[in-house]
């Protein structure tokens, strides 16, 4: 049972074929058979692989290693037991001659741009091979970095389908746990892996596991601010949190359209996605 004080629970094997099922039924409802992950070390994307294999077979899976000059050699080290577990396909392209050319060119850069450009090179490439494998790239970020904006856009936020975007971060442990990913990769701090000993709760400012608390009351229970707070969260805390939801909307959804007829994509033109499936 979830609670404010244990943070959102889930039912590990409802979820897991709730999951499976919906990345089988998009990706087949679009014409494809295969899907490509980029596979970074970290238990989101090794957990979408995981499911990825099961729902299509591991040989109609493509992961993709992508490391940068200073990636953690752990990071290569820790995908490569997720490849060897689940027996996909893998390809690994160092994104280094890619992004060195630009980032030299600016001149002074500062970590968030670095940081950008590296997960924009990584798409460039995780989009190319998903081309020529023939099958859809299939995201990696779950429902707290979504909520709270803390990903690349056009970057490790793109992709064709998200299976996890629905899981908060501490719920995703746990099914990562249930479909046996490696210990060694869910318990170790999580990290896009950007720039040397680089953390997201060290950029966030506080434990996955405190937002997540906090997230499912305002999100899932519909707990006003000031609840929240009554619920015993520091009142900075869960200011800084609702700024933080609201002022990355955008990143949430598909660039508005200026209005100019009757029929206006994303507005008006809301047809099915299967209509003639």
């Amino acid at each position: 049972m979830t609670t404010p004080e244990s943070g959102p629970t889930i039912n590990t094997g409802l979820a897991q074929v709730i999951l499976t099922g919906f990345i089988r039924t998009e990706i087949t409802r679009a014409g494809f058979t295969r899907a490509v992950v980029g596979l970074s070390g970290g238990v989101d994307s090794a957990l979408s692989c995981a499911l990825a294999a099961e729902a299509l077979g591991p040989e109609n899976v493509l992961a993709l290693r992508m490391p940068y000059k200073d990636s953690s050699p752990a990071s290569m080290e820790h995908a490569g037991m997720v490849l060897e577990q689940f027996k996909v396909k893998s390809e690994t392209v160092d994104v280094t001659p890619m992004a060195d050319p630009l980032i030299e060119s600016a001149g002074e850069m500062d970590r968030v741009r670095l940081g950008n450009v590296l997960a924009r090179m990584r798409m460039i490439v995780l989009y190319d091979r998903s081309a020529a494998f023939r099958g859809l790239v299939v995201g990696t970020s779950n429902k707290t970095e979504i909520l709270l904006g803390y990903s690349t856009l056009y970057g490790d936020s793109a992709c064709a389908i998200n299976p996890l975007g629905d899981l908060y971060k501490t719920q995703l442990r746990q099914l990562a746990r249930a479909v046996g990913i490696p210990a060694v990769i869910i318990d170790k701090p999580p990290s896009a892996d950007l720039w040397a000993n680089q953390t997201d709760e060290g950029e966030l400012g506080f434990t996955y596991e405190e937002v997540d608390r906090l997230l499912y009351l305002l999100v899932d229970q519909r707990y006003s601010p000031e609840e929240c707070v009554g619920a015993g969260f520091e009142r900075k805390f869960v200011g800084e949190v609702v700024e933080r939801v609201r002022r990355n909307q955008f990143k949430r959804m598909l660039p508005p359209v200026a209005k100019l007829s009757n029929r206006t994509v994303g507005y008006d033109f809301l047809y099915l996605r299967d209509w003639g499936t």
